[in-house]
Protein backbone atom coordinates (compact mmCIF):
# COMPACT_ATOMS: atom_id res chain seq x y z
CA UNK A 1 0.00 0.00 0.00
CA UNK A 2 1.31 3.44 -0.84
CA UNK A 3 1.81 6.93 0.72
CA UNK A 4 -1.47 8.47 -1.49
CA UNK A 5 -3.59 4.95 -0.71
CA UNK A 6 -2.71 5.76 3.53
CA UNK A 7 -3.11 9.30 3.16
CA UNK A 8 -6.63 9.47 3.50
CA UNK A 9 -6.44 7.64 7.03
CA UNK A 10 -4.39 10.64 8.15
CA UNK A 11 -4.84 13.94 9.58
CA UNK A 12 -2.59 16.40 10.51
CA UNK A 13 -4.28 19.06 13.27
CA UNK A 14 -3.01 22.21 14.63
CA UNK A 15 -4.42 23.85 17.47
CA UNK A 16 -5.12 27.43 18.25
CA UNK A 17 -2.43 28.33 15.68
CA UNK A 18 -0.88 31.41 15.90
CA UNK A 19 0.89 32.41 12.67
CA UNK A 20 -1.18 32.19 9.40
CA UNK A 21 2.16 31.70 7.76
CA UNK A 22 2.62 28.60 9.62
CA UNK A 23 -0.43 27.48 8.82
CA UNK A 24 0.30 27.56 5.24
CA UNK A 25 3.95 26.18 6.03
CA UNK A 26 2.03 23.17 7.41
CA UNK A 27 -0.10 22.95 4.15
CA UNK A 28 3.36 22.99 2.34
CA UNK A 29 4.82 20.19 4.58
CA UNK A 30 1.95 17.76 4.61
CA UNK A 31 2.06 17.93 0.54
CA UNK A 32 5.48 16.99 -0.34
CA UNK A 33 4.68 13.70 2.19
CA UNK A 34 1.85 13.02 0.17
CA UNK A 35 -0.70 13.56 2.85
CA UNK A 36 -3.73 16.17 2.34
CA UNK A 37 -6.02 16.52 5.78
CA UNK A 38 -5.17 19.85 7.22
CA UNK A 39 -7.48 20.54 10.49
CA UNK A 40 -6.99 23.84 12.27
CA UNK A 41 -8.94 24.26 15.77
CA UNK A 42 -9.65 28.16 16.88
CA UNK A 43 -7.08 29.75 14.50
CA UNK A 44 -5.98 33.58 16.12
CA UNK A 45 -6.96 33.91 12.90
CA UNK A 46 -10.10 32.79 11.14
CA UNK A 47 -9.63 34.29 7.58
CA UNK A 48 -6.33 32.31 7.50
CA UNK A 49 -7.22 30.46 3.94
CA UNK A 50 -7.06 33.89 2.09
CA UNK A 51 -4.41 35.47 4.69
CA UNK A 52 -1.29 36.66 2.21
CA UNK A 53 1.25 35.16 4.45
CA UNK A 54 -0.78 31.64 4.86
CA UNK A 55 -0.70 31.36 0.84
CA UNK A 56 2.76 33.01 0.82
CA UNK A 57 4.37 30.31 2.77
CA UNK A 58 2.20 27.59 1.31
CA UNK A 59 3.34 27.82 -2.14
CA UNK A 60 2.62 25.08 -4.54
CA UNK A 61 0.22 23.69 -1.55
CA UNK A 62 -2.27 26.31 -1.72
CA UNK A 63 -4.93 23.80 -2.35
CA UNK A 64 -4.20 21.83 0.75
CA UNK A 65 -4.26 24.88 2.62
CA UNK A 66 -7.96 26.34 0.69
CA UNK A 67 -9.40 22.80 1.59
CA UNK A 68 -8.57 22.50 5.26
CA UNK A 69 -11.33 22.60 7.51
CA UNK A 70 -11.26 24.54 10.72
CA UNK A 71 -12.89 23.43 13.82
CA UNK A 72 -14.05 25.43 16.97
CA UNK A 73 -12.67 22.74 19.53
CA UNK A 74 -10.60 19.43 19.07
CA UNK A 75 -12.98 16.80 19.95
CA UNK A 76 -14.83 18.01 17.11
CA UNK A 77 -11.53 18.16 15.37
CA UNK A 78 -11.13 14.70 15.89
CA UNK A 79 -14.10 13.37 13.61
CA UNK A 80 -13.42 10.31 12.17
CA UNK A 81 -10.49 9.75 14.28
CA UNK A 82 -9.72 6.60 15.52
CA UNK A 83 -6.28 6.96 17.17
CA UNK A 84 -4.64 10.39 17.62
CA UNK A 85 -1.02 11.20 18.89
CA UNK A 86 -0.05 14.55 20.55
CA UNK A 87 2.87 16.11 19.80
CA UNK A 88 5.01 17.57 22.68
CA UNK A 89 8.13 18.26 23.11
CA UNK A 90 8.54 17.41 26.88
CA UNK A 91 7.71 15.18 29.61
CA UNK A 92 4.47 15.59 31.60
CA UNK A 93 2.86 14.28 34.86
CA UNK A 94 -0.46 13.33 33.15
CA UNK A 95 -1.53 11.98 29.77
CA UNK A 96 0.17 8.78 27.55
CA UNK A 97 3.39 8.20 27.64
CA UNK A 98 6.01 9.93 25.15
CA UNK A 99 7.46 8.48 22.47
CA UNK A 100 10.42 9.21 19.28
CA UNK A 101 8.63 10.15 16.49
CA UNK A 102 10.30 7.18 14.32
CA UNK A 103 8.75 4.51 16.94
CA UNK A 104 5.48 6.44 15.96
CA UNK A 105 5.54 6.39 12.10
CA UNK A 106 5.58 2.54 12.25
CA UNK A 107 3.01 2.15 14.25
CA UNK A 108 0.68 4.89 12.37
CA UNK A 109 1.88 2.72 9.40
CA UNK A 110 0.79 -0.57 10.92
CA UNK A 111 -1.95 0.85 12.50
CA UNK A 112 -3.83 1.94 9.34
CA UNK A 113 -2.32 -0.77 7.08
CA UNK A 114 -4.06 -3.45 9.43
CA UNK A 115 -7.49 -1.68 9.15
CA UNK A 116 -7.64 -0.30 12.42
CA UNK A 117 -8.87 3.16 11.27
CA UNK A 118 -7.86 6.73 10.93
CA UNK A 119 -5.14 8.51 12.97
CA UNK A 120 -4.12 11.69 13.76
CA UNK A 121 -1.48 14.05 14.80
CA UNK A 122 -2.16 16.78 16.96
CA UNK A 123 -0.10 19.98 17.37
CA UNK A 124 -0.54 22.81 19.86
CA UNK A 125 -0.09 26.53 19.86
CA UNK A 126 3.04 27.71 18.85
CA UNK A 127 3.78 29.56 22.28
CA UNK A 128 2.01 26.99 24.86
CA UNK A 129 1.96 24.15 22.72
CA UNK A 130 -1.03 21.81 24.03
CA UNK A 131 -2.94 21.82 27.28
CA UNK A 132 -3.24 19.14 29.24
CA UNK A 133 -7.11 18.74 28.84
CA UNK A 134 -5.82 18.74 24.86
CA UNK A 135 -3.30 15.82 25.42
CA UNK A 136 -5.93 13.75 27.51
CA UNK A 137 -8.15 13.69 24.46
CA UNK A 138 -5.53 11.53 22.71
CA UNK A 139 -4.24 8.23 22.73
CA UNK A 140 -0.68 8.48 22.19
CA UNK A 141 2.21 11.30 22.69
CA UNK A 142 5.62 11.66 19.98
CA UNK A 143 8.31 13.65 20.66
CA UNK A 144 10.82 14.71 18.18
CA UNK A 145 14.37 14.31 19.63
CA UNK A 146 16.29 16.95 19.86
CA UNK A 147 19.37 18.89 21.99
CA UNK A 148 18.28 19.43 25.42
CA UNK A 149 19.63 22.94 25.42
CA UNK A 150 17.21 24.20 22.50
CA UNK A 151 14.17 21.24 22.02
CA UNK A 152 11.64 23.84 20.80
CA UNK A 153 10.81 23.44 17.31
CA UNK A 154 8.62 25.91 14.84
CA UNK A 155 5.40 24.62 14.19
CA UNK A 156 5.39 24.01 10.96
CA UNK A 157 9.15 22.14 11.31
CA UNK A 158 7.52 19.71 13.71
CA UNK A 159 4.18 19.02 10.82
CA UNK A 160 7.24 18.65 8.50
CA UNK A 161 8.88 16.18 10.54
CA UNK A 162 6.18 13.98 11.56
CA UNK A 163 5.07 13.54 8.13
CA UNK A 164 8.53 12.70 7.07
CA UNK A 165 8.84 9.71 9.53
CA UNK A 166 5.02 8.35 8.48
CA UNK A 167 6.20 8.77 5.17
CA UNK A 168 9.47 6.80 5.14
CA UNK A 169 7.97 4.26 7.22
CA UNK A 170 5.43 3.69 4.63
CA UNK A 171 8.05 3.41 1.87
CA UNK A 172 10.24 0.84 3.83
CA UNK A 173 7.51 -1.55 4.50
CA UNK A 174 5.80 -0.84 0.92
CA UNK A 175 9.12 -0.67 -1.07
CA UNK A 176 7.83 1.73 -3.01
CA UNK A 177 8.18 5.23 -4.51
CA UNK A 178 4.79 5.73 -5.80
CA UNK A 179 5.68 7.62 -8.74
CA UNK A 180 7.15 10.50 -6.54
CA UNK A 181 11.53 9.56 -7.90
CA UNK A 182 11.49 7.85 -10.52
CA UNK A 183 13.98 10.79 -11.83
CA UNK A 184 16.45 8.89 -9.81
CA UNK A 185 15.86 5.90 -12.31
CA UNK A 186 16.49 8.35 -15.36
CA UNK A 187 20.31 6.59 -16.18
CA UNK A 188 19.14 2.94 -14.50
CA UNK A 189 19.24 1.38 -17.96
CA UNK A 190 22.41 2.52 -19.01
CA UNK A 191 25.15 0.09 -19.89
CA UNK A 192 28.28 -0.31 -17.49
CA UNK A 193 31.35 0.05 -19.65
CA UNK A 194 33.62 -2.66 -19.09
CA UNK A 195 37.27 -3.42 -18.18
CA UNK A 196 38.50 -2.51 -21.70
CA UNK A 197 36.67 0.87 -22.01
CA UNK A 198 37.33 1.74 -18.93
CA UNK A 199 41.07 1.40 -19.40
CA UNK A 200 40.61 3.09 -23.00
CA UNK A 201 39.46 6.07 -21.50
CA UNK A 202 42.26 6.69 -18.73
CA UNK A 203 45.06 6.14 -20.80
CA UNK A 204 43.62 8.64 -22.72
CA UNK A 205 42.44 10.77 -19.80
CA UNK A 206 46.20 10.51 -18.73
CA UNK A 207 47.17 11.66 -22.04
CA UNK A 208 44.74 14.97 -22.02
CA UNK A 209 46.39 15.55 -18.01
CA UNK A 210 50.04 15.65 -19.59
CA UNK A 211 48.91 17.84 -22.78
CA UNK A 212 47.45 20.45 -20.96
CA UNK A 213 50.01 20.33 -18.29
CA UNK A 214 48.21 19.40 -15.06
CA UNK A 215 50.35 16.15 -15.32
CA UNK A 216 53.95 16.01 -15.29
CA UNK A 217 55.18 12.67 -17.17
CA UNK A 218 59.10 12.80 -15.73
CA UNK A 219 57.54 12.97 -12.08
CA UNK A 220 53.83 11.23 -11.97
CA UNK A 221 53.90 10.54 -8.46
CA UNK A 222 50.69 9.02 -7.30
CA UNK A 223 48.73 11.11 -9.95
CA UNK A 224 47.34 8.35 -11.72
CA UNK A 225 46.86 5.79 -9.46
CA UNK A 226 44.96 8.60 -7.50
CA UNK A 227 42.43 8.89 -10.83
CA UNK A 228 42.02 5.34 -10.95
CA UNK A 229 41.21 5.05 -7.49
CA UNK A 230 38.57 7.78 -8.17
CA UNK A 231 37.00 6.31 -10.97
CA UNK A 232 36.76 3.14 -9.75
CA UNK A 233 34.45 4.10 -7.04
CA UNK A 234 31.71 5.60 -9.66
CA UNK A 235 30.74 2.61 -11.70
CA UNK A 236 31.29 4.04 -15.25
CA UNK A 237 28.79 3.66 -17.63
CA UNK A 238 30.17 3.30 -21.65
CA UNK A 239 28.07 6.72 -22.38
CA UNK A 240 29.60 8.57 -19.39
CA UNK A 241 33.02 6.74 -20.91
CA UNK A 242 32.37 8.06 -24.37
CA UNK A 243 31.37 11.77 -23.09
CA UNK A 244 34.54 11.65 -21.00
CA UNK A 245 36.94 10.74 -23.62
CA UNK A 246 35.26 13.57 -25.85
CA UNK A 247 36.20 15.61 -23.05
CA UNK A 248 39.74 14.32 -23.31
CA UNK A 249 39.60 14.89 -27.08
CA UNK A 250 38.93 18.06 -26.93
CA UNK A 251 41.71 19.34 -24.48
CA UNK A 252 44.55 17.02 -26.67
CA UNK A 253 43.28 18.78 -29.56
CA UNK A 254 40.29 21.46 -29.69
CA UNK A 255 37.57 21.48 -32.26
CA UNK A 256 38.69 24.59 -34.09
CA UNK A 257 41.89 23.34 -34.60
CA UNK A 258 40.56 20.07 -35.77
CA UNK A 259 38.69 21.97 -38.16
CA UNK A 260 41.58 24.38 -39.45
CA UNK A 261 44.05 21.54 -40.14
CA UNK A 262 40.83 19.39 -42.08
CA UNK A 263 40.68 22.96 -44.35
CA UNK A 264 44.39 23.15 -44.89
CA UNK A 265 44.37 19.49 -46.09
Amino acid sequence: MSTSALAPHVSFILVEPAHPGNIGSAARAIKTMGFRDLRVVSPWESDYRDHPEAIAYATSSVDVLAASRSYPSLIEALEGVNFAWAMSGYDREFGPAIEPVRVVAQKAEQFIKEGQGNIAFVFGCERTGLSNEQMALCQGCAAIPADPECTSLNLSQAVQIMAYELHMAIMDQTKTHDGLYDWQERFAGEKLAGPQAVEGFLNHFEKAMIHCGVLDPKEPKLFMPRVRRLFSRTLLTQPEVDLLRGVCSQIISPKNERAGRKCKK
